[in-house]
């Protein structure tokens, strides 16, 4: 299948380990893993920093093999997660951030496609969001809601 806003077909992303059983090299126990999630968690990362800081630092490939629970689920239990999730955060603050380049560089058409492109992206996921229950039904997407939500 091709990609949405570009004309190349592709894999997607990574792949998830097959085992389903934790691995020999890990020592910790499930609770202690928790604990290293919440413990980054109050520290201010986000969630993916977490993993990558989990699978880098302490050799746990997954979370959720070790905890049963996701990343995710770990942060709503212990009330860290934020109030609009990560990967429309991230896209808002790019979005705001080519809205200022746009603004200082008129004629730069290219990125004017591409701020549109993320923010049909955005768009998108509000609706699923607002589907799943994670944002409110109305909330709706503007720039000026994401500069206020950014910062």
């Amino acid at each position: 299948m091709a990609r949405m806003h570009a004309r190349r077909r592709g894999s997607s992303g990574s792949k998830k380990p097959l085992t389903k059983e934790k691995p020999a090299w890990v020592t910790l126990d499930p609770k202690e893993v928790e604990e290293l999630v919440v413990k980054l968690g109050n520290e201010g990362k986000t969630m993916a920093m977490v993993g990558l800081v989990l699978r880098d630092q302490y050799a746990i490939p997954s979370v959720k093999i070790m905890t049963g629970k996701t990343i995710s689920q770990i942060f709503k239990e212990r009330k860290l997660s934020t109030r609009l999730p990560e990967d429309l955060q991230n896209l808002m603050k790019r979005a705001v951030s080519l809205n200022e380049h746009v603004k200082k560089n008129p004629k730069d058409r290219h990125n004017k496609r591409g701020l549109n492109n993320i923010e049909s992206k955005i768009r998108r996921l509000v609706k699923y969001y607002a589907r799943m229950g994670s944002i409110p039904e109305g909330w709706k997407y503007s720039l000026d809601t994401a500069k206020l939500e950014i910062e």
